[in-house]
């Protein structure tokens, strides 16, 4: 695989969990503002049977292993090939994901390989290929209603919708809220540049006129449930 990184244990990757967590290098979208920059090009080649390893050595301490990056569902194989391992390991799976490879998210769910997914909706969709710059959007809408469908039916246990919102672009919230449906919906505060985050309590104002619960997730109160 090409690696990109790995955290042995991690209280903020899945709430109520700790997990060990493993990177994938490479992402085609390349978001300015993605915590994860330095690995979303490059090559770092590991044999999965390295990358096992390293899993195999955080048991004593975390229940489950979360696959991020990068973009994991950019390497089927090889991310197919961790999960199973983690499986045969005892431990739950969890996805991070940008949702561009609908097709990959269908294996992994039907192969019930993963537990939970995270995934990330950017923009209301009149956004997204602009956004992006990139004709991303249809695959996203497929990998949403796919993750609805997989949740309704009981094929997927977990999955939430994460927005990451900057100062100026609040009024994104409702569009992407009513996208998601009935799945969890995360308020991320997104960090660029000069631009001030929104504040935990600004989150929270959005949250409320959603009229929905949601999960605020900041640098300064790491995340809290939100019932408006």
């Amino acid at each position: 695989m090409n690696f990109g990184g790995f955290v042995p244990i991690s209280t903020v990757d899945w709430r109520g969990r700790a997990v060990c967590t493993v990177f994938f290098r490479g992402c085609p979208v390349r978001c300015s503002y993605c915590h994860n920059r330095s690995i979303q090009e490059g090559e770092d080649f590991r044999d999965i049977a390295a990358v096992q390893e390293m899993i195999r050595s955080s048991k004593l301490l975390v229940s489950g292993v979360v696959f991020s990056g990068g973009e994991p569902t950019m390497q089927p194989e090889p991310l197919i090939a961790l999960m199973a391992a983690s499986r045969e390991m005892g431990f739950a799976v969890g996805l991070q994901t940008n949702g561009i490879f609908p097709k990959v998210l269908r294996r992994l769910v039907e192969g019930h390989l993963v537990d939970r997914i995270a995934l990330d909706v950017k923009a209301r969709w009149e956004r997204y290929d602009s956004l992006l710059k990139e004709k991303y959007t249809h695959a996203v809408q497929e990998s949403l209603a796919f993750c609805q469908e997989a949740v309704a039916g009981g094929a997927l246990a977990e999955c939430e919708v994460v927005v990451t919102l900057f100062r100026g672009y609040e009024d994104e919230a409702p569009h992407i809220a009513r996208a998601a449906g009935n799945l969890d919906l995360v308020l991320q505060q997104g960090v660029e540049g000069m631009v001030p985050p929104l504040s935990a309590a600004e989150l929270k104002k959005v949250g409320d006129r959603l009229k929905r619960p949601v999960k605020v997730r900041t640098r300064e109160e790491g995340e809290v449930l939100h019932c408006g």
